[in-house]
């Protein structure tokens, strides 16, 4: 069986840093490019790496409801720092923001995110539900 591929559009998503679609639906999933910490409405990025996940998540649940899912029918997170000592701080805000929802995830540190000042960039994958 194939599904057509859907982009995610809206006029209140972040603009992508390259030829991408925020957000893409297959069937019944919504796979969430990777997102930072950058406030689609002042286009500023937040300062540490706390107030730059709260945005990422933000980001992450404004393409999620755009294309009819939302934080609770998230499957999966890839969560990339560019300093892992700082996991312990985001992970709170992760935590928080999830509250009891608990989906899989995967952590790593990498060298550098796209966007001078970047700490943290965060992608998802979920549900739609109905479809």
């Amino acid at each position: 069986m194939t599904h057509a591929v859907q982009p995610v559009t809206s006029s209140r998503l972040p603009t992508p840093a390259g030829p991408y679609s925020p957000g893409t639906i297959a069937g019944n999933l919504l796979f969430v490019s990777g997102q930072g910490g950058r406030d689609p409405s002042t286009n500023q990025l937040a300062g540490d790496v706390e107030s730059q996940t709260e945005q990422a998540l933000k980001n992450v649940a404004a393409i999620l409801e755009a294309g009819g899912s939302s934080l609770a029918h998230v499957l999966r997170c890839g969560v990339f720092l560019v300093d892992i000592a700082e996991f312990p701080r985001m992970n709170e805000v992760y935590a928080r923001v999830f509250g009891a929802h608990r989906p899989a995830r995967t952590t790593v540190e990498v060298s550098a995110l796209p966007g001078d000042g970047m700490r943290v960039e965060i992608d998802a994958i979920a549900v739609v539900p109905g479809r």
